[in-house]
C-alpha cells in the first residue's frame, strides 16, 4: 500500500461564488520591454531557443524527428479551415468532418468528445463530467460552462466513512457510492444550444457510427484494460463489453459497443430527458443503487444513493471564467468548482515578475516548482465549490496576492513542503501563512481527457473531461455500453489537516474540487493558443509548464508538450518524468533541496495555436505519453 495524501485513507499502488455570464477581454498589462520582444518573436515569428532539459534547440513547430505514430496519428498539424486535437484518430476525425460540413468549433468539440466516449472509455464518456471553455469570436468573449458530477443531495461530510474512519480507497472508488451525477450529456446539450450550430443529434452522428462499427484497439488500451482487469470481471456487463470473450482484447482487433450506439440514438431522439428523467436514468440509477456483480465475487462493492431526483435537479452552470494578465496577454480558465483557473492563474502571477526565458534551465525550473507549491498551498485552504463554501476567487487570482507570496521563493533554497497557505482576502507583504493551517493536497484519479478545437470563423473551445479513475467506477450500466464515474471520491474522506477548515469534503448536492485546466490565451481580444490536459493534480503544473515553455522559453507548441515534465504540489517530493531524473539539471535541483519521486509519465496536452499574420491553425498533441496524440486540421497548409 502506498500511503496517501491526507484527507483519503491509504489507496493500492498505482502509482464568492462565478457570477453568469462572459468575460469580455480586458486591456492587457503591459510586459518590460525585453519580454515583450521575447514575446512577440514567439508569438509572431516562432523564435528558436533552446528547448528545456537538454533538448535540442527548438524549431518551428513540426513533427519532432524519431517519432513514429501508428493509427494515423500525428502530433502537429497546419492549416486552415479549424483545427481539432484529441487524444485519438477517430476522434479528432470526428470533429473535422463536423468542421468540414460546416458546423462550427463547439458542434467539433461535442462531437469529438462523444467519439471519445467510445474510443477512451475508461477516461471519459456520458457517466462523466467536465469543464468546458468557448471563445466567441464575434463577441471576443470567454464563456465557461461547469459540468461537474455533483453528491447525492442525502449526501454529507461523512459520505465516506463508517464508524468515524475513512473507508480502504479502493473500495470507494470500486462502488455506487463513489458515483456523482453525471454532467456530460447535459454539457454537451447545453453548449450546442448556447455556442453551436448543429443539434445533439447531428452532432452525435459521427461517434454512434463509431461506436456501431468499432475501432482498432492500441496497446494503451490494451494495457489500460490489463490494468482494471481484475474489477472488470466482478461485473459482468462490463466484462461483456471490455473482455470479449473473456480475454484482454488484442491490439489491431476491432471493439464494438452497439449498447453505446442504441444509447447515442436515443438521447438523439429524446435530447438528455432521456438520461436525466427518461429510461437511461432509471438504468443508471438502478445500477449505483444495487451495483450488478457476478457471482462468487468476493469484492466489497458499496451502493450508492443517487435518486431519479437527483438526476433531475441536476443543472449545467454557466459562469464567469477565470483570468489574468500575463505577459502582455489574457489567460483564461476555469473557476471552482475547479481549481484548476485560479492555481494556475496564482502560479502565473507568481511568476510574472520573473524574465523566464533569460534563466538558465535550472533557474527557470527552480522559480516553476516553487511557484507551483506556492500556489497549491493557497488552493488546498481555499477552493471548494463556491455554492456551499466561500471561495475567494477574485483575490486567489489577483496579482497583489501573488506578489505577497512570491517573495518566498529564494534563488539559492527551495522551500519545504508542506508550506503554509496565505490569506488572499488580507494579503500582507511576503505573506508567509500560519504554518498550523497547511493543508496537504489530496489525491485525484489521473485518467481523463481533453480536446481543443478552434473553426475557420476563430471560436476556439478547450475541453476537459473526465470519469476520474482509469475505468472510472468499473460499473458499465448494463445495457447501455458506458461506465459510471467514481468522481466523488475527489472528496476529501476526512478532513485533510486535523484543525484546518477543509473546503473539499463531502456534501448534499455538492461539486467535488477539480484540478481540470480547461485554459485560452487571448492577445488583445484573438485567440493565441488554447491547450488542456488530463492527470489528476498534475493537470495544473503540466498546463503551467507547457505554457511557460511555450510563452517564456520560445519553445514550439508541440515542443512545449513534448518536454520532459515535473509536478511540485505542495508536497515533500516533486514528480518527475524519467528524461529529467536522468539528467544533469535534477542534480543542480537537489543542490538547492528539491527531493524528486520518479514516475513513468505526467499528463497529456492537447492544443491549438493561432498562426499570426496567416489564418492559418496549427494543432499540437502529445508525440509520445499515452500512446501520442492525434492532431488534425480541415485543410492542411502546403509545404
Amino acid at each position: 500500500m502506498t500511503p496517501s495524501p491526507a484527507g483519503h485513507p491509504p489507496r493500492p499502488d498505482d502509482g464568492p461564488p462565478a457570477r453568469a455570464g462572459g468575460y469580455t477581454a480586458g486591456r492587457p498589462a503591459r510586459p518590460r520591454r525585453r519580454t515583450a520582444r521575447r514575446l512577440a518573436a514567439v508569438l509572431g515569428t516562432g523564435a528558436v531557443v533552446a528547448g528545456l532539459l537538454g533538448a535540442a534547440p527548438a524549431q518551428p513547430d513540426r513533427h519532432p524527428a524519431g517519432h513514429g505514430h501508428p493509427h494515423g496519428k500525428s502530433p502537429v498539424a497546419t492549416g486552415y479551415g479549424g483545427a481539432v486535437s484529441s487524444v485519438d484518430a477517430d476522434a479528432s476525425a470526428a470533429g473535422i468532418r463536423v468542421l468540414k460540413n460546416g458546423g462550427n468549433a463547439a458542434d467539433a468539440a461535442v462531437a469529438t468528445a462523444a467519439a471519445l466516449g467510445v474510443t477512451e472509455p475508461y477516461s471519459a464518456g456520458i457517466g462523466g463530467g467536465g469543464y468546458f471553455v468557448y471563445y466567441d469570436a464575434a463577441t471576443r468573449r470567454v464563456h465557461t460552462l461547469d459540468g461537474r458530477e455533483t453528491a447525492p443531495r442525502s449526501a454529507d461530510r461523512n459520505l465516506f466513512t463508517e464508524d468515524g474512519e475513512p473507508l480502504p480507497f479502493d473500495q470507494a472508488v470500486t462502488s455506487g457510492l463513489g458515483v456523482g451525477t453525471p454532467g456530460t450529456a447535459a454539457t454537451w446539450e447545453k453548449a450546442l444550444r448556447a455556442y453551436g450550430t448543429r443539434s445533439l443529434a447531428q452532432a452525435l452522428r459521427p461517434a454512434t457510427e463509431l461506436a456501431r462499427r468499432g475501432f482498432t484497439v492500441d496497446q494503451t488500451f490494451r494495457d489500460q484494460t490489463a490494468q482494471n482487469e481484475d474489477r472488470f470481471r466482478d461485473f459482468p456487463a462490463t466484462a461483456e463489453l471490455f473482455l470479449p470473450g473473456g480475454e484482454l482484447p488484442e491490439v489491431g482487433s476491432r471493439l464494438r459497443n452497439p449498447d453505446l450506439a442504441r444509447t447515442y440514438r436515443q438521447l438523439a431522439r429524446e435530447g438528455t430527458d432521456a438520461l436525466y428523467r427518461g429510461g437511461i436514468g432509471r438504468d443508471l440509477v438502478r445500477t449505483v443503487r444495487k451495483p450488478p456483480v457476478a457471482e462468487g465475487t468476493d469484492r466489497t462493492v458499496r451502493p450508492g444513493d443517487l435518486t431519479a431526483e437527483d438526476l433531475r435537479a441536476y443543472r449545467v452552470l454557466s459562469q464567469r471564467p477565470t483570468r489574468t494578465a500575463y505577459r502582455g496577454l489574457d489567460v483564461y480558465g476555469m473557476a471552482p468548482s475547479s481549481s484548476g483557473g485560479t492555481t494556475v492563474a496564482e502560479a502565473l502571477n507568481i511568476l510574472e515578475r520573473s524574465d523566464l526565458g533569460s534563466l538558465s534551465r535550472t533557474a527557470y525550473l527552480h522559480r516553476y516548482l516553487e511557484a507551483s507549491r506556492i500556489a497549491f498551498a493557497d488552493r488546498g485552504r481555499w477552493v471548494g465549490d463556491p455554492a456551499q463554501e466561500d471561495v475567494p476567487t477574485r483575490g486567489l487570482t489577483s496579482q497583489r496576492f501573488a506578489d505577497a507570496r512570491e517573495c518566498l521563493i529564494d534563488d539559492a533554497a527551495a522551500l519545504r513542503s508542506p508550506v503554509a497557505p496565505g490569506d488572499p482576502r488580507r494579503p500582507e507583504s511576503c505573506e508567509r501563512g500560519d504554518a498550523d493551517q497547511a493543508a496537504p493536497t489530496t489525491y485525484e484519479g489521473e485518467n481523463t481527457t481533453h480536446l481543443t478545437v478552434a473553426d475557420k470563423w476563430g471560436n476556439v473551445v478547450a475541453y476537459t473531461l473526465t470519469i476520474e479513475q482509469t475505468g472510472g467506477s468499473g460499473i458499465t450500466v448494463p445495457g447501455r455500453g458506458f461506465l459510471l464515474n467514481n468522481e466523488l471520491t475527489d472528496f476529501s474522506f476526512v478532513p485533510s489537516a486535523p484543525g484546518v477548515h477543509d473546503p473539499n469534503l463531502p456534501g448534499p448536492g455538492k461539486r467535488p474540487r477539480s484540478s481540470m485546466s480547461p485554459t485560452v490565451v487571448l492577445r488583445h481580444g484573438k485567440p493565441v493558443l488554447a491547450l488542456g490536459s488530463p492527470g489528476g493534480s498534475t493537470i495544473i503544473t503540466t498546463v503551467l509548464q507547457t505554457l511557460t515553455n511555450h510563452l517564456d522559453r520560445g519553445m514550439p507548441l508541440v515542443d512545449a508538450i513534448a518536454a520532459p515534465r515535473a509536478s511540485q504540489r505542495n508536497t515533500a517530493k516533486t514528480v518527475a518524468e524519467p528524461a529529467l531524473m536522468d539528467s544533469p539539471v535534477r542534480r543542480r535541483l537537489a543542490a538547492l533541496g528539491h527531493s524528486f519521486e520518479e514516475t513513468a509519465e505526467i499528463g497529456a496536452v492537447t492544443g491549438v495555436r493561432r498562426l499570426p499574420g496567416s489564418g492559418h491553425w496549427r494543432a499540437a498533441a502529445e508525440p509520445e505519453r499515452r500512446g501520442g496524440g492525434s492532431a488534425m486540421v480541415v485543410h492542411p497548409a502546403r509545404h
